[in-house]
């Protein structure tokens, strides 16, 4: 008997049909300010096909859509790229940049949907998720893009790399409100170290390149490995034009960082980068959850912690510290704290590599130093935590720090529930986990556990 890779079973089972569904069923009442879509998006391969790796699955979206108080509809679509009907990405010429998996992030910016895969080009999608097409930027794109944009809440810009594992190994862009490319500048200095994620702050935009590079001997097609060799850098490079020429690297403790929470500037000018990060042995057991390999841990997150480094730019120094000890990754903030300083941090827990310990939301308050849990219980999987925030009763913007506190709002997630082969959709407090869900949306197929994924508010479409 075959034995399926381990992101082709449990909760990662693949669904092999399209729905669309409508007037879902809700238990409690769905805050009537939550008018738009949270669209997820995942690695769903066709029914039949086994990736060698559990990134090189096709991308499938689902959505939910809330108006008024009403679960709408819920529908999920594969991302109709050439990949999906089997593609090559490497071709005679090169890599095929519309031959994505488009299966990691969803995001909206200059009133386009947009899925992700970091290989390759955006894939646009329509307000219900058909794909329209590969999207490069009217032209202005010729490079992959980043799963991981950073859109600056009081400038609207969009910030995104490119990276390769061949010379320019590191491309930073720029994007207006309304999509168009301002900016793009090969930076310096960088290396064919794997980076997934990034940030910005007020002032700078911060790289992190940890000790996974790029080896084309690895077989999974993923063509990157662990190497003592690749140091981990924090790479500090101001914003604007001309800023690639000023990049700066600092060498950090080995590790490497799949997802940043947020990084900012403090009163003493020095750049503050939070995110999880692996040691060697952390990495090898997640990447052989990733390809199916033997002596792997329970879930696809091993041995991953919150870490902070504090990068003082004049003395030329980074400090570092491990701050919390739950194996935790998929980090959010509320979004409108993106490049400043944020109080509040959510996050996904995960057992240890035993299997000890449920999947769990976490909320950490970096003002007190506590941290707050809401386990999910045996046989249950969230969604990465979307925080949106909820109405301003002053007649301000609801983004606005002035206009609301931070945690003022909601967390989103879809939990998988492995015993009924059934998902639900959640509707929390951000404020206080202890308070029982305000809402809960049930879905009418099972959602696979996902990667990534956005509120799309009406307004925004």
């Amino acid at each position: 008997m075959t034995i399926k890779p381990p992101y082709l079973t449990d909760y990662y089972t693949p669904v092999a049909d399209e729905i669309t569904a409508t007037d879902l069923t809700v238990e409690g009442n769905l805050p009537p300010e939550l008018t738009g879509r949270l669209i997820r998006n995942g690695h769903n391969p066709k029914p039949g096909v086994t990736p060698t790796h559990w990134f090189k699955g096709s991308g499938m979206v689902h959505g939910i859509r809330l108006r008024e108080g009403r679960a709408e509809w819920y529908r999920n679509r594969w991302v109709r790229t050439p990949a999906l009907d089997g593609a090559p990405y490497m071709t005679e010429r090169g890599p095929d940049l519309t031959a994505s998996t488009a299966g990691t992030h969803v995001i909206e910016h200059g009133g386009r949907l947009l899925a992700l895969c970091e290989s390759a080009f955006p894939f646009e999608l329509t307000a219900d998720l058909e794909t329209v097409g590969a999207y490069d930027f009217g032209g202005k794109l010729t490079s992959a893009m980043t799963a991981h944009p950073k859109e600056d809440p009081a400038t609207g810009e969009l910030h995104f790399f490119a990276s390769s594992p061949f010379p320019p190994f590191l491309i930073h862009h720029v994007a207006s409100p309304d999509g168009k490319v301002l900016e793009s500048q090969e930076v310096p200095g960088a290396t064919a170290a794997l980076k997934h994620d990034f940030a910005i702050t007020e002032h700078h935009v911060v790289f992190l390149e940890g000790s996974v590079t790029f080896d084309p001997s690895e077989e999974s097609g993923i063509p990157y490995t662990w190497s003592d060799a690749q140091p981990t850098r924090i790479g500090v490079m101001p914003r604007g034009t001309g800023g690639a020429a000023r990049v700066r690297w600092f060498e950090v403790e080995q590790g490497f960082g799949m997802h940043f929470a947020n990084a900012y500037e403090d009163v003493r000018g020095h750049i503050v980068v939070e995110g999880p990060t692996v040691g060697r042995e952390g990495w090898q057991r997640s990447w052989n959850w990733w390809v199916g390999a033997s002596d792997r841990g329970p879930d696809p997150v091993s041995r991953s912690h919150s870490r902070r480094w504090i990068v003082d730019l004049a003395a030329g120094r980074v400090k570092e510290e491990q701050t919390d000890d739950l194996i935790v990754e998929f980090p959010t903030i509320n979004d409108a704290r993106i490049g400043r300083e944020h109080r509040y941090q959510y996050a996904l827990s995960f057992p240890d590599d035993h299997g000890a310990g449920d999947h769990a939301l976490v909320k950490y308050d970096r003002a007190t130093g506590g941290r707050q849990l809401l386990p999910f219980g045996a046989g249950q999987l969230a969604s990465e935590a979307v925080f949106v925030p909820a109405a301003d009763t002053t007649g301000g913007d609801a983004t606005d720090e002035n206009a609301a506190d931070e945690d003022a709002g909601y967390l989103l997630t879809i939990v998988g529930e492995r015993d009924s082969d059934a998902s639900k959709m959640l509707v929390l407090d951000a404020s206080d986990l202890s308070i029982p869900p305000i809402a809960t949306i049930h879905l009418p197929h099972r959602v696979p556990a996902t990667i990534h994924g956005s509120w799309i508010p009406d307004t925004e479409i």
